[in-house]
């Protein structure tokens, strides 16, 4: 039970308790060699260190230090690491400033100094330790899937290539009753197939598994006892679909069940969750605005330089409950550019002033829409908000897209955040099946981690087209 415990914990919830020890042991060793050489009455206290360290495991997860692909690629982990670091110092810089004695005082700078050098080798360390850990499948899930058709070799091929965990070894059970074996699964080379007439319990014993996914692509005759059975004998039990939506975050679109939606928890908000989304938006919008007018103030004058034209673009686009309203966006394109009607926005548009591809790279020219947060007409996080015409084209063509509208539209998303780039129907519906987790599964907690974990997508831009 320990052990299978052990294996539930992700490898990026692991990577942070690694991490929060090692940062223990180099928190006083960073005070010692800063400090020692001043003498006590000078000394900076603990607290500007502490404000440090907590905003260098901020910006490690705004970062994408956590998330599967960075556990995953040693280079792209070990290079964030004094990225997130240097973030850290300049975010902990500004309050520990003002600081009053004892907590700051004239070794406040030489302890930033030294605290930037060990918790940078502290983030390599747990790092390559996790990779260590990793490479010896200590974080290797043990999956028993019940049925061996193409339902089981869809899961198994999702998960490999999206699931949250590093690594997984997946049994599959052919029971007689629900169905054929997909030659996929045949064919694999990773995968086992165990076929039984009777019950699961001994399967489930004998490889130790940590979970039990129900995934037959013949429901009728399915064993109910022999399911209950790995229940109560402590092997967690999980529908297909709940599974899989946990693992990939997203609702899938190509296996979606309409019954599994219909009874599934989510899809609730209530007055509290509604409030508290508004006072986060409102927070958060004032707080950024205040801090990105100098950059709103010089893109607009580059922008008035280049053509003359207007700074502003306003378009009509869809927010909560279907409602249009003028969306803000400083100019990009030429002023000619939809003279024909709406279009898609694709990757190198040439319609795209040299400016305005700066400015989309960067995301600035999504800065005005902090005043339609504020003006209630869009969230800080939500699905983004499409043009009314591409809307009533989608939703004919996308099962559930008008559910997307049950919130208002967002500045940012977890669509955004894990899909970078959609120009095409294809990456509507991808993107569909990221909006339709959040509107699923929205709190305000959810809000929080997006909202940090957008910095990311700022910093490295997979694509900004939008």
């Amino acid at each position: 039970m320990i052990a299978r415990n052990l294996r539930l914990l992700s490898a990026g919830t692991a990577l942070l308790l690694i991490e929060l020890g090692l940062l223990a042991i180099a928190w006083p060793l960073a005070a010692g060699l800063a400090l020692s050489p001043l003498p006590p009455e000078r000394r900076a206290g603990v607290l500007p260190l502490g404000l440090f360290i907590a905003f260098y495991l901020v910006f490690a997860y705004a970062t994408g230090l956590y998330r599967r692909e960075a556990l995953l690629e040693t280079r792209r982990s070990l290079g964030r690491v004094p990225i997130a670091a240097g973030l850290g110092a300049l975010a902990a810089a500004a309050p520990a400033a003002f600081l009053p004695p004892p907590f700051a005082a004239e070794g406040s700078a030489t302890l930033f100094a030294a605290a930037l050098i060990l918790v940078s080798l502290v983030g390599w360390a747990a790092r390559v330790l996790m990779f260590a850990l990793i490479d010896r499948g200590a974080f290797r899930r043990r999956i028993l899937v019940i049925g061996a058709g193409e339902r089981a070799w869809e899961l198994a091929f999702l998960l490999r290539r999206e699931g949250r965990a590093v690594g997984m070894e997946i049994t599959f059970v052919h029971h007689p009753a629900l169905g054929g074996i997909d030659p996929r699964l045949q064919e694999d080379p990773e995968a086992r197939i165990v076929t039984t007439d009777d019950g699961f319990v001994a399967i489930a014993c004998e490889i130790d598994a940590d979970q039990v996914v129900v995934a037959p692509d013949e429901r009728r005759g399915m064993p109910m006892e022999a399911l209950l059975a790995c229940r109560t004998g402590g092997f967690p039990v999980y529908e297909f679909q709940r599974f899989l939506e946990k693992e990939i975050g997203r609702v899938d679109m190509k296996r979606l069940d309409y019954s599994w939606l219909l009874y599934a928890d989510g899809f609730t908000f209530t007055a509290v969750d509604l409030f508290l989304k508004r006072a986060l938006d409102i927070a958060v919008s004032t707080v950024v605005l205040f801090l990105t007018m100098p950059i709103l103030v010089g893109a607009a004058i580059a922008i008035k330089l280049v053509d003359g034209g207007p700074i502003l673009y306003r378009q009509a686009r869809v927010t909560k409950d279907g409602r249009v309203f003028k969306i803000l966006k400083l100019r990009t394109m030429r002023q000619d550019a939809e003279r024909t009607g709406a279009v898609w926005a694709q990757k190198g548009d040439p319609r795209v002033t040299p400016i305005g591809r700066f400015l989309r790279r960067m995301r600035i020219d999504e800065l005005p829409q902090l005043v339609n947060i504020l003006m209630g007409d869009m969230s800080f996080v939500g699905p983004r908000p499409e043009r009314p015409e591409f809307v009533h084209d989608l939703a004919e063509k996308l099962p559930l897209y008008n559910e997307r509208h049950l919130v208002r539209a967002g500045l940012t998303g977890w669509a955004q955040i894990n899909y970078p780039y959609g120009a095409s129907l294809d990456d509507a519906r991808s993107k569909l099946s990221y909006d339709l987790f959040y509107v699923k599964n929205f709190s305000v907690l959810f809000d929080v981690l997006i909202i940090i974990q957008t910095l990311r997508v700022v910093l490295w831009p997979g694509g900004s087209v939008r």
